[in-house]
């Protein structure tokens, strides 16, 4: 069975403002690229955090069986979040240490249930560094933006 790798990223014109996610899955036979997947989406009036975390949560919603996953993200909100964050969250019935209810807690709620049928492993990479795919999944995020942005939204 191969291997599957997604970069995700989100992008925002303003913060909140025009949004959108972008993910590249790729399908891996060791070093060969089996089949290559793109997905994109966006929002008018949301936040980068919130573009961030869809991108994830589409990239594991597109899965229609348990898969082995390796999700890149370039959003430390993201994969501090998914790794740790949310534990303590669930324990206190979706509130901070500072009793503060979860930002974005739908979709946090969405992610821990899109991960639930499958074995996820999370990477963080910095952004904007010229990793090549991390670069190509903000390219799709921007392409999803897009039509929210010329709407003048």
């Amino acid at each position: 069975m191969p291997e599957i790798h997604a970069w995700t990223d989100g992008a925002c014109s303003g913060n909140p403002g025009p949004g959108g996610w972008g993910v590249l899955m790729r399908a891996m036979n060791g070093s060969e690229v089996v089949k290559e997947r793109e997905l994109k989406g966006g929002e008018a009036d949301t936040t980068n955090n919130r573009m961030e975390l869809l991108a994830a949560i589409n990239a594991l919603e597109t899965l229609t069986r348990p898969t082995d996953i390796t999700i890149t993200t370039d959003s430390a909100y993201v994969k501090n979040g998914v790794t740790g964050w949310i534990h303590g969250w669930k324990r206190n019935g979706w509130k901070t240490a500072n009793k503060k209810p979860v930002k974005n807690v739908d979709l946090w709620q969405r992610i821990e249930a899109a991960q639930e049928t499958h074995t996820v492993t999370w990477k963080w990479i910095k952004g904007h560094a010229g990793h090549a795919e991390n670069e190509h999944a903000d390219e799709l995020a921007r392409a999803g933006m897009a039509p929210f942005k010329k709407a003048g939204k």
